[in-house]
């Protein structure tokens, strides 16, 4: 059988070296719970506020609709191109607007706003390696589109 352990009263007068270079325990604050902070959704609203006042104020100018897919980056380089050869052609007389909504898989179109506004080019469901777009010759398409807004 084991011995049994003593019951101290008093602590231990033995001093190692440990025991002299540690201070007394520090006991860790407990910091107050932070409150969360409050997604309002109001901000699309304000979004859409916006988007309406851009439309009012901008009554005068053209605005041009360049949709292209996200899935590579041909597309993205394509799109650049026209919106600033049509930028420069007009020196500011019309809007062109990248991707004003999500745009649609393999799609490349370039159109006038609106509900009877005029399809540009007009490329749907394009498969890789995205042959149609690739072989169109972007300067001759940004000069054909500035002669048809003239």
């Amino acid at each position: 059988m084991a011995p049994r352990k003593r019951n101290t009263m008093e602590p231990s007068t033995r001093i190692t070296r440990s025991s002299t270079k540690q201070p007394k325990p520090i006991i860790p604050e407990k910091s107050p719970k932070k409150k969360k902070a409050k997604i309002s959704p109001p901000e699309e609203k304000k979004e859409a506020e916006e988007t309406k006042v851009l439309a009012v104020d901008d009554g005068s100018k053209k605005t041009i609709i360049v949709e292209h897919c996200k899935q590579c980056n041909s597309f993205k380089t394509r799109a650049l191109l026209v919106k600033d050869g049509l930028e420069k052609g007009l020196d500011g007389g019309v809007k062109v607007v990248l991707n004003p909504e999500k745009p649609r898989r393999g799609c490349f179109e370039i159109r006038e706003e609106g509900e009877n506004g005029e399809k540009f080019v007009c490329l749907l469901n394009m498969k890789r390696p995205f042959a149609p777009m690739k072989a169109l010759d972007m300067d001759k398409v940004v000069s054909d589109i500035l002669v048809k807004i003239k």
